[in-house]
């Protein structure tokens, strides 16, 4: 039987005594894998990971790595031996030491004996902060700050890294290419990682699973495209806000009926009793554009998103549908016209609630 490199069983996280989340487990079945924790702030996801390094303690569960207990109600190993680095959202640095007194320091607690040797100088360029090196940290900005904390955790290559919101302060221009060398980086020198963050499109791309925490609870962990094609509640698709819940009644084994809409063919993920009324998850990409179409809705909304637009309309019992459709599409609509859906309506997978 395969051991998980690291794996949370039927733990509760508590600050002060206050639960914050209830009897979670998850696993990281191999080195270097990267997961990523998405929930709305406040609900628990530092507290976990401050559980995790050793600065919060557990009363029931258990945290285990590398095959060895961290964290139970009888177990509690202190931080400093547990080889896992915490990389804070707020600054961390020490007030003074420079930016790369700070990222070295890292690089003295190495305990972890991976071979690969990690090119402090790469890591520097990669986070952009070759000008700061020199500065003390009351001399840099917030997000300047966040990232000479994330060089430093890199350095010390832990078993673990924990990253709370590593992103969150860094400008959307350069965030993307941050994002692309620091998943490389990860994966190159095999640095198990745990990431927090409340930006899914972030968790789709860095986390080879993602766990969704909503209301003390961790509703889902799956990979990132189950996340989003399956969400397994109705909370889960209300907090990732990328579609919306429709009235329907199941009509036969691949077919339902919404009322403005008509029939909707495609494959059911549960099955449901024939004039079953269930809730259609209906995502922007799922309806088609097509101004011969005898089906029309009318505008209310318009966002362009450089790659692509997202029009709302409003069906006749005033549903607000969102619809993706490319910015080279050859007739944008304005608010108020009339927006063309390709019929019939073809849904690879329905999910439904």
């Amino acid at each position: 039987m395969n051991k998980n490199f690291f794996e949370i069983i039927n733990a509760t996280f508590k600050v002060g005594g206050i639960n914050k989340v209830n009897n979670v487990s998850f696993s990281i079945k191999n080195e270097g894998d990267i997961i990523c924790l998405l929930g709305p702030s406040g609900i628990g996801k530092t507290t976990i990971l401050r559980s995790i390094a050793g600065l919060e303690k557990i009363d029931s569960g258990t945290i285990k790595l590398k095959g060895k207990t961290l964290s139970s109600n009888k177990i509690n190993i202190e931080p400093e031996d547990r080889n896992i680095s915490l990389s804070f959202q707020e600054n961390s640095l020490f007030p003074h030491y420079t930016v790369v007194e700070n990222i070295h320091l890292g690089k003295e607690r190495k305990k972890s004996g991976k071979k690969k040797k990690i090119n402090i100088n790469k890591i520097i360029k990669l986070l952009n902060i070759g000008k700061i090196l020199n500065h003390y940290p009351h001399q840099i900005s917030a997000g300047e700050a966040q990232r000479a904390s994330l060089a430093r955790s890199l350095v010390s290559q832990p078993d673990l890294l924990l990253l709370d919101e590593p992103l969150s302060n860094v400008d959307q221009s350069f965030k993307e290419e941050i994002q692309v060398q620091l998943k490389q980086l990860l994966k190159d020198l095999k640095i198990t990682t745990i990431i927090v963050t409340h930006d899914s499109y972030e968790a789709f791309y860095l986390g080879s699973k993602c766990g969704i925490i909503i209301n003390k609870q961790l509703k889902q962990f799956d990979d990132p495209y189950n996340v989003y094609h399956f969400p397994n509640s109705i909370e889960v698709v209300n907090f990732l806000n990328r579609g919306i819940l429709i009235p329907a009644i199941v009509t036969g084994e691949d077919s339902l009926e919404n009322n403005d809409l008509g029939i909707i063919k495609g494959n059911f993920i549960k099955r449901y009793p024939k004039g079953s009324n269930v809730k259609l998850l209906l995502q922007p990409e799922d309806l088609e554009h097509d101004d011969t179409s005898n089906l029309k809705l009318e505008v209310v909304d318009r966002k362009f998103r450089g790659t692509n637009f997202i029009y709302t309309l409003k069906t006749n019992s005033n549903l607000l549908i969102p619809v993706f459709v490319h910015s080279h599409h050859i007739h944008q609509h304005e608010v108020d016209e009339k927006f063309g859906i390709k019929r019939p309506i073809n849904i690879d997978h329905i999910v439904c609630f």
